[in-house]
């Protein structure tokens, strides 16, 4: 090209060509030939061509937006306004070779916006640019491939671009337009002497990039110029690794073909199936365990596959995985999937599960366990938590037993005051006697939980919550030691000494009122009958402590004794008369009888 061509910005000074170029962008003139408009433009112009380059990096480009922060080197550039820029080079124009604020010069522009004819100014002009690198470490040829511009990439490397410069980031051309794939680029770049087994600060290669990509064919040209199958990035991940966790079902053949180890595992012990199987890549999980991937290869914690599908409820998965899982490396993990299960509500899963004879009992293990407060063990207690009902019966139905865990399920549902929870947990034997660990007591835990709640406290009482107990006090009718700030003694909690702090106190009398039912000869100890002196029309509920007790009433409560909470609630079953199966189950008073 003979930069000093005859142009008809000849006579022109750097400035005035400068100026040109912004105004033309602005005008709607539309031919190259037409004088910059006296006025200033209008406030919407459409984007005008120079005549030499079609200005397409120009209709692509949000220009109004950003149009004030243009250089007037850089709008001549995006316009393609080659013969202005020949003029500059004619003049040599400080301009071309000055840095942008990242460190651009006038041939990254060029090359960035895919102005062909500008980029061959350029180099022409400044062969020894070419490999000009921005403050980023940005060659030329790199922003030209990042944008997809084939033409100008080819003329860079006819011109002695070096397509391994790398960026900060050690990012290579080659990385860069398998990143933004780019086929004809990447033949360019191959062809051009791109190595392709570099790898950028994370350690990835171009391989990995279009393996997460999922670009097949691009794939094929790689491992046809060497690209090494096994190289790992930092978190020791190889690209088949990348494929499966992507879902590329088409491309983990391509490599397992090739020779990729399928069970090949990152730094944390994560697999291709396992990756495949958290994402929920179901045709990629299919690939997987018909190249005989390892379901039972667990993660450095010893979750399987299995574990996280169903933590992230691909049941599809699920089902394939329950077939080819081994239950002893299940237990060996030391949490059973349906603990999953019951802590994401995934009722489906759970179904599927039971049906396929996970075991309902299965217990976490110390390591798992301790990772919640109250170190619950069992699928059961984490349904319970939840609140989920169906869950809940689905697993007690299956045979699970309410009564594993330290901290008893049913705690829990009374203290969320779920009265159907604890309904049904009564129903398949939760004790309702339990203790919380942390605070003895002498009394049943699940009574402190939720005393002031009448309808619970009768359901528990109903189930064999022992209410004798709550009278037996170490102090009869002595003083008591003072109620401690905190509301309760340091020592073992005493009934007498809940139910006098503030938090029940104004409600302590109906609750002791109800409790008697459920006992025979009992003495009132000397602080409930403090209690009970609070309010006046509690008075009577004094005397129904006071011996005699009704005969119906001391009957009745031998009667469940004997029978035992477990076999009243079969009475239903017997040929007993109505009104008496509901007088033993407190459905009818004893004053309906006397």
């Amino acid at each position: 090209m003979e930069l000093d061509d005859y142009s008809m910005y000849n006579q022109l000074s750097d400035e005035e060509l400068l100026q040109i170029a912004v105004e033309r962008s602005l005008s709607d003139l539309s031919t190259a030939s037409s004088l910059p408009p006296a006025t200033p433009p209008p406030p919407s112009p459409p984007h005008a061509s120079s005549g030499v380059n079609t200005p397409r990096a120009m209709s692509n480009f949000p220009y109004r937006a950003f149009r004030r922060e243009f250089s007037p080197l850089q709008t001549l550039i995006m316009n393609g306004e080659a013969d202005a820029l020949i003029d500059l080079v004619r003049r040599r124009s400080s301009s071309l070779m000055e840095q942008s604020d990242e460190g651009w010069i006038a041939l990254h522009e060029a090359a960035f916006y895919g102005q062909l004819q500008c980029v061959s100014v350029l180099v022409t002009a400044f062969p020894d640019s070419v490999n000009r690198c921005s403050l980023k470490s940005e060659s030329a040829l790199l922003l030209a491939a990042g944008q997809g511009n084939v033409s100008c990439v080819d003329f860079l490397l006819k011109h002695g671009a070096d397509p391994n410069i790398a960026n900060k980031d050690r990012e290579t051309t080659l990385f860069i337009a398998c990143e933004k794939p780019n086929e004809a680029i990447v033949d360019l770049l191959l062809r051009g002497g791109a190595e392709v087994n570099r790898s950028n600060a994370q350690g990835a290669s171009a391989l990995h990039e279009v393996c997460m990509n999922g670009q097949l064919k691009l794939c094929r040209m790689l491992l046809e110029s060497g690209a090494h199958l096994q190289s790992k990035n930092v978190y020791g991940i190889r690209p088949l690794f990348i494929a499966a966790q992507h879902g590329h079902a088409d491309i983990i053949q391509l490599l397992a073909k090739k020779g990729a180890d399928v069970d090949g595992q990152a730094a944390d012990g994560a697999s291709p199936l396992f990756e495949a199987c958290k994402n929920g890549h179901v045709s990629a999980v299919e690939v997987l365990l018909s190249l005989k991937a390892d379901a039972n290869r667990s993660m450095k914690s010893g979750l399987l596959p299995l574990h996280v599908a169903v933590q992230n409820n691909h049941s599809r998965i699920v089902s394939l995985l329950i077939q080819v899982t081994s239950m002893v490396r299940v237990q060996r993990s030391g949490i059973s999937p349906l603990h999953i299960a019951a802590e994401k509500n995934q009722d489906e899963i759970m179904d599927l599960l039971i049906k396929s004879g996970f075991e309902v009992n299965s217990e976490l293990s110390e390591a798992f366990s301790i990772m919640y407060k109250d170190r619950r063990s069992t699928a059961l207690c984490f349904s319970v938590h939840n609140m989920n009902l169906e869950a809940a019966e689905m697993l007690l139905e299956a045979g699970a037993d309410p009564n594993l865990d330290l901290f008893n399920p049913l705690l829990i549902a009374v203290r969320l005051g779920r009265i159907d929870m604890v309904a049904l947990l009564l129903r398949y034997g939760a004790n309702a006697n339990v203790q919380i660990p942390t605070q003895p007591s002498s009394f049943p835990a699940a009574i402190l939980l939720r005393m002031e709640s009448l309808p619970m406290l009768k359901l528990l009482l109903d189930n064999g919550c022992d209410a004798g107990c709550c009278f037996d006090c170490p102090y009869g009718q002595k003083p008591h030691l003072a109620v401690q700030p905190s509301g309760f003694p340091n020592e073992e909690m005493q009934f007498c000494e809940a139910i006098s702090c503030l938090t029940f106190c104004h409600v302590a009398g109906p609750i002791i009122s109800l409790l008697l039912d459920y006992v025979g000869h009992v003495r009132l100890c000397s602080r409930l009958i403090e209690v009970l002196e609070i309010h006046s029309d509690w008075a009577p509920i004094k005397l129904k402590a006071v011996s005699p007790h009704p005969l119906m009433q001391l009957c009745r409560l031998e009667i469940r004794r004997l029978l035992a909470v477990q076999r009243l609630k079969l009475l239903h079953t017997l040929p007993l008369p109505v009104r008496l199966v509901r007088f033993l189950h407190y459905d009818v008073t004893c004053d309906g009888y006397m």
